[in-house]
């Protein structure tokens, strides 16, 4: 008894290279590498490529109707929309397809998207819209808010002959 009485219990001393350390020194490693290690740069996704506005004929209006990839446009009164964003309306299958690449200002104050509304002859002059009476007038002009709104002027629409028409 005299023995137990005299001395004090041994103090463990815990060693910093315990099991759960390492396991949390380890963690701790990963976790700071996991958050600071190199990255791969941000990318931006490339835009469309820039649009100059120009004069188009009827003739070189035609081929940007949306097939083959190509941009969808329309012109109204004179003035060319890059309707591409609305490609499901107005390009190849959509309901207003037969506008894409051509002057729609007759079908859209008429509320006609036939193709009896569009001008055959793409040589001739422009539909002057003369004939048009108010309410069809009142349906154009809205028409062409709603676009000036909503998409890009990319030119004008003169006719073949034109002073200002692109030279082929």
């Amino acid at each position: 008894m005299a023995a137990a009485e005299g001395s004090t219990p041994q103090a463990e001393v815990m060693s910093i290279a315990s099991p759960i350390n390492l396991i949390l020194l380890s963690l701790f490693v990963v976790l700071l590498y996991w958050n600071f290690r190199p990255k791969q740069p941000v990318t931006l996704p490339r835009g469309p490529p820039p649009v100059v506005f120009r004069t188009y004929t009827p003739k070189t209006l035609i081929e940007f109707n949306g097939e083959d990839g190509r941009p969808v446009f329309l012109a109204v009164r004179g003035r060319v929309f890059d309707v591409s964003p609305g490609r499901n309306f107005y390009g190849p299958g959509g309901p207003y397809e037969n506008f894409a690449g051509r002057d729609a200002s007759r079908g859209l104050a008429h509320q006609s998207f036939d193709e009896e509304m569009l001008t055959k002859d793409l040589s001739g002059p422009l539909d002057d819209l003369k004939d048009l009476d108010a309410d069809q007038l009142e349906n154009l002009q809205s028409w062409e808010e709603r676009f000036s709104e909503k998409y890009l002027v990319v030119g004008k629409l003169v006719a073949e002959g034109d002073p200002e028409a692109p030279k082929s």
